[in-house]
């Protein structure tokens, strides 16, 4: 089975000179997350329909989908009002019945398309705008799908929760308003393209309000195949053998306790079928890029800039930042029923506090190739070499780049050693068999092997 990962980044695609901008929502005001749906501007005839404070929906005219081409960015932009925490926000596509005016989001097909951290905003001080940016080719096939447009309208929901109690007290000019953010998104698309009947779309699970509870985490027996164990296990039924196929996967880790998910970089593995297909650890090489837009005083940034290596010792996102779309390639697939499954054996959910909102779908070709996106541009730069060789229970690492730690896991994700700076390994007192070696340099990225021990 052909396996391949291009992690979707901020970085967009360039387009062509024919490139078209189609608005979806233009500077929509979201308000106080936990008014819910006792929303101030509920009845505002403005083809919006908002489920509630923080989640909006607008159902994609015929006209803006015949504009849709192969070649897709989504531009989000946020504006602060009053709320100068991070808050997690997302960009999703809904699927409902033909002809409808309204529904309710719990009951039917969504994915997440798109995943964002606001930054730390006083409104009172530029800039008062963040950008993100996604390039999200894969979208032009479900978009341009002749099935779904047939069978569904298609929503685009812009969901971001907001708590205004903190700016009511700390920043000028918010004292008794609930207003928190405001919120803009469009598409760049290349010229009109026709509609497909390669495309086929198995939504699998979208991550609910941290509120609502039952995201990834190890405390809940809604939330894990196991108390105790950080791992669950998805399904996805196909009704036809397919040419190709990607699992389109978002992962973000939030607990901001002591010791919290949040400040700690775990590795992650992913598997189809009970084969391991992908590892990372999750968080950039620097946090740094985003600080500009950090213009509220917080605990994360700082008066003065970090090295890599310290934003590396505890950040898994950063505030201002997208979280990245994970691309995993499955090749030709079969019909059947398959499993997914997330395992995050090193997580710990300090004081029962914390989760993983996990989403992901599944996007298959009939004929040829699914269309996946390019490499993260952070990334995007020549890999470092890695040799990995076992002589006499000695496990030997060489890069042509310097090594900052190394790391050891056995097929069920459990960590077997842990070193940092490189230098042999005695493996004697391991299990025989295939086990993990991670390799982390210092700019952030890793490189996961399989390495038999005999």
């Amino acid at each position: 089975m052909k396996k391949f990962l291009f992690p979707l980044i901020a970085a967009a695609a360039v387009m062509p000179a024919m490139a078209e901008t189609v608005t979806v929502f233009e500077d929509a005001v979201f308000y106080d997350g936990y008014l819910l749906d006792n929303h101030p501007e509920k009845d505002l005839n403005d083809g919006i329909l908002r489920h509630y404070t923080y989640l909006y929906a607008t159902k994609l005219s015929e006209e803006q989908l015949s504009k849709i081409g192969t070649t897709l960015d989504m531009k989000v932009a946020v504006t602060a009002c009053c709320d100068n925490y991070d808050r997690i926000g997302n960009i999703n596509l809904a699927f409902v019945p033909k002809g409808q005016e309204s529904y309710n989001p719990d009951e039917v097909s969504r994915i997440e398309t798109g995943r964002f951290i606001t930054p730390f905003m006083n409104m009172n001080r530029n800039p008062k705008t963040v950008p993100y940016s996604y390039n999200v080719d894969f979208l032009s096939e479900i978009l341009r799908d002749a099935s779904l447009r047939e069978n569904y309208d298609i929503w685009m929901e812009f969901e971001l929760f907001g708590i205004p109690y903190a700016a009511n007290q700390q920043i000028a000019g918010c004292a008794g308003r609930n207003d928190v953010f405001m919120g803009t998104l469009q598409f760049e698309t290349s010229e009109p393209a026709p509609l497909s009947t390669n495309n086929v779309l198995i939504p699998i699970v979208i991550k609910k309000p941290e509120y609502k509870g039952n995201n990834l985490n190890n405390y809940n027996e809604n939330a894990t195949d196991e108390v105790g164990k950080t791992e669950k296990t998805y399904t996805f039924e196909l009704s036809e053998d397919l040419a190709d196929g990607q699992i389109v996967l978002i992962t973000s880790n939030h607990g901001a306790n002591a010791g919290g998910e949040e400040y700690n970089r775990r590795m992650h593995y992913v598997y189809i079928d009970g084969e391991l297909v992908h590892s990372y650890r999750p968080g950039r090489t620097s946090c740094e890029p985003f600080r500009v837009y950090n213009t509220q005083v917080n605990g994360i940034y700082g008066y003065f800039p970090m090295s890599n290596a310290a934003w590396q010792s505890f950040s898994n996102w950063c505030p201002g930042d997208v979280i990245d779309n994970r691309l995993i390639g499955t090749g030709p697939i079969s019909a059947g029923t398959h499993t997914v499954k997330i395992s995050v054996p090193d997580a710990v959910f300090a004081d029962g506090q914390g989760d993983i909102p996990v989403s992901m779908f599944f996007q298959g070709a009939r004929k040829g190739s699914v269309p996946s996106a390019g490499i993260d541009a952070v990334y995007a730069e020549e890999w470092p070499v890695l040799k990995l060789d076992v002589i006499d229970n000695m496990l030997t690492v060489k890069s042509d780049a310097e090594i900052m730690s190394i790391e050891i896991h056995n097929l069920n994700g459990v960590r077997l050693h842990e070193q940092f700076g490189n230098g042999a390994v005695n493996t004697a007192a391991f299990e025989k068999g295939l086990v993990l070696v991670t390799v982390n340099f210092p700019d952030g990225r890793s490189l996961t092997q399989k390495v038999t021990l005999r």
